[in-house]
């Protein structure tokens, strides 16, 4: 683990996991284009997805010397959102950002044998356990329901890159159907590129057009505070409720996960169980745990008789 990310060197290779400037002599893994995965600049060669391409030239990064394939490197389904993969090769699987379950036009990602595994655990504590997708469905469509019978307008929030094209899907039949402009954007660039969505209007031409004041309706926008100057005024105006889904809403512990007027237990990331079942069916040697709840998650995989400690920097000489 190095300040620009992790780097593999192994067999003559040299690859560098998600980092933030992007390493000239050797082979870039970007596993998806949400920000906090995406470089600050182009060098050498970088390996992704097309979709995770074509999101991150939307997002204002144009990856050059951009590849698909690789010889030696597999890039593997991670499920997070759409076009994540993990990166398979000498034997080290890295997962990347990775969910295992189902949800709308996403496949739960997959997990191959391996001797090293590197591995993210957000959600790394036994509390994080979510419900089944079906129990969300039954939950929304419920309150929306409640709402809409009072004329109440309904708002979704969700992360503009992955949550919020999983909701479209999920919750889009309910209508009138608005998107805040952004999140139209991308998933305009989701329906481009193969997936099904339900179509809208967008927040600006909506309110333009005095559309807005037949109420209910339904609009999906991005994850944001009820201090937000949008939010303020589709509440102040026409006295929208906000439902908000995050993994975080699970525990009382993160108050940011709740911030909205309801909030609703889902997320892009594998829960507690799921990462246990991800790391025994991958059959690894050895487990380095990155990003989130890192010692208390490679605690747990040792009191599971499985060799495992947190990725920190200045570690590489541990499976290098």
């Amino acid at each position: 683990m190095t300040k620009n990310g992790i780097l593999c060197e192994t067999e003559g290779k040299r690859v560098s996991l998600d980092p933030k400037k992007t390493d000239s002599m050797g082979v870039n893994f970007v596993s998806h284009a949400h920000s906090d995965h995406l470089p600050s600049k182009n060098g050498g060669t970088i390996l992704a997805s097309i979709e995770t391409s074509e999101i991150a030239n939307l997002r204002g990064f144009k990856m050059e010397n951009h590849v698909q394939n690789i010889v030696d490197f597999s890039l593997i389904d991670s499920g997070h959102i759409l076009g994540a993969k993990s990166l398979l090769f000498d034997d080290i699987f890295y997962t990347g950002d990775i969910c295992t379950r189902d949800r709308g036009f996403l496949k739960g990602g997959i997990i191959p044998k391996c001797k090293t595994l590197i591995t993210e655990c957000t959600f790394g504590l036994p509390e994080f356990v979510f419900p089944k997708l079906d129990v969300i469905q039954k939950q929304v469509n419920e309150l929306i329901s409640e709402l809409y019978g009072k004329g109440i307008p309904v708002i979704l929030l969700g992360y503009q890159l992955g949550k919020a094209q999983t909701i479209t899907q999920l919750f889009g039949h309910w209508g009138p159907l608005y998107f805040h402009d952004s999140v139209k954007q991308m998933n305009a660039l989701h329906q481009k590129l193969g997936i099904s969505l339900n179509d809208g209007i967008g927040h600006t031409e909506a309110e333009k057009n005095g559309l807005l004041k037949n109420k209910p309706w339904m609009m999906i926008a991005p994850l944001m505070s009820e201090k937000n100057q949008f939010l303020k005024d589709m509440k102040s105006k026409y006295g929208a409720v906000t439902i908000g889904f995050s993994g975080w809403a699970q525990s009382p512990r993160f108050a940011f996960g709740r911030r909205s007027d309801y909030s609703i237990i889902m997320s892009d990331h594998c829960d507690f169980n799921e990462l246990v079942d991800l790391v025994i069916r991958s059959e690894a040697e050895q487990v380095y745990t990155i990003h989130g709840f890192v010692e208390e998650f490679a605690a747990h995989l040792r009191t599971l008789g499985i060799s495992a400690q947190p990725l920190r920097e200045n570690s590489l000489d541990d499976f290098t």
